[in-house]
């Protein structure tokens, strides 16, 4: 991990946001509008977008914490988080499992830790950085 300043906070919210994702992708479909079958086959279209882009946000996310050569740790555990979900949607009756999900989240993370490379790396320093520079003038003593 980074030499930051709230490492603990960072981890915590790091679960938290793992976990949300988990229930996000447990819980049943909600139908907002029209009948069952037309929103399935849209979701059917857009389930694999979903999953590219939460992964890319996951992996942008950890990948602001930790240093570039911890990146691979990252992937090989965003994959195997992956795995669980769609292990965890075969256990639902109302969910499905597909292996071409864990394609898609691969493709996300992927993409999200060229992001954290190129640009975002180290993103979580510079936001303590700039939290420090804002309390700077708050002395509270």
């Amino acid at each position: 991990m980074l030499p930051l300043r709230y490492a603990g906070r960072w981890r915590a919210a790091g679960t938290f946001l793992l976990l949300v994702v988990l229930a996000a992708t447990l819980m049943p479909a909600v139908w907002f509008w029209g009948d069952r079958a037309s929103f399935l086959t849209w979701f059917t279209h857009v389930d694999k977008w979903l999953h590219a882009a939460t992964f890319v946000f996951l992996a942008v996310w950890f990948g602001g914490q930790y240093r570039e050569d911890s990146y691979w740790r990252i992937a090989v555990g965003l994959i195997l988080f992956g795995i669980l979900i769609e292990v965890c949607q075969r256990m639902v009756t109302y969910r499905s499992a597909e292996w071409f999900d864990i394609v898609a989240d691969a493709a996300g993370i992927i993409i999200g830790l060229l992001i954290g490379r190129v640009w975002l790396g180290g993103w979580s320093l510079r936001v303590e950085a700039w939290i420090g520079q804002r309390n700077a003038g708050y002395d509270i003593g």
